[in-house]
């Protein structure tokens, strides 16, 4: 696998080294993470731990297009996007908002029937454990990021910020209803998850058609990140 070129210095090199092991990280820990939560959230019923389950894997997709792109830059810091890139960014976008639009439409059918979760206990371990994670994660990728000054990676810890916060949002649905035996709160905190799934959609499909920058691309694309 190239990730040298003669011009990069080694130091540099074995940053982009961790940026890569750090995209390797994300994408099979969704996977991982995707596969428990959507077995869980089946056994349970708990549709938001299901629906956190599924944003995972779209997360995957997402994930591998930052593995793609941190193994452009290892190689050549000054190259721009392709259509790898930006095939990738439409797919996960796509993937986005058929996950919005499901979990909007099942979320209002289960408040209408008053449907409650056999237990959320499973949907308070995995948030904790997500919380943690991506908390770490975020942490180490900041700080090759900002080593390397690539607002790309950079770019790429504030959207797995973003999943930190939606695993708050599992966590507040899941430990409210364990708490208060309230069922519409697994109803809310899936709806709440088809809220971020549907603005993160748009914003891949923002940054395929380049006119905003996000998760994926915003260094190699020559824009800055809010």
């Amino acid at each position: 696998m190239r990730m040298i070129t003669p011009r990069m210095n080694p130091a540099r090199a074995d940053l982009y080294r961790r940026a890569l092991t750090l995209a390797y990280v994300t994408i099979f820990y969704n996977l991982i993470e995707g596969v428990v939560s959507i077995f869980f959230g089946i056994s349970d019923e708990t549709l938001a731990l299901f629906g956190f389950g599924l944003d995972s894997f779209v997360e995957v997709i997402s994930g591998v297009g930052i593995w793609h792109m941190t193994r452009r830059l290892g190689a050549d810091d000054d190259l721009s996007p392709d259509a790898f890139e930006r095939r990738a960014l439409r797919i996960t976008a796509t993937a986005f908002y058929i996950l919005a639009a499901g979990l909007a439409v099942t979320a209002v059918i289960n408040l209408a029937q008053g449907h409650r979760p056999e237990t959320t206990f499973w949907g308070i371990v995995i948030s904790l454990i997500s919380i943690f994670t991506m908390w770490l994660l975020i942490r180490l990728k900041l700080d090759v990021g900002n080593k390397l000054g690539s607002q790309a990676i950079v770019a790429d810890a504030h959207c797995t910020r973003a999943c930190m916060y939606l695993s708050f949002v599992l966590l507040f649905a899941s430990a409210g209803y364990a708490l208060t035996g309230i069922g519409g709160l697994d109803a809310l905190g899936a709806a709440l998850i088809a809220v971020f799934a549907f603005r993160e959609g748009r914003e891949s499909f923002e940054k395929a058609r380049g006119i905003a920058c996000g998760c994926a691309d915003c260094g190699s694309s020559g824009k800055s990140c809010p």
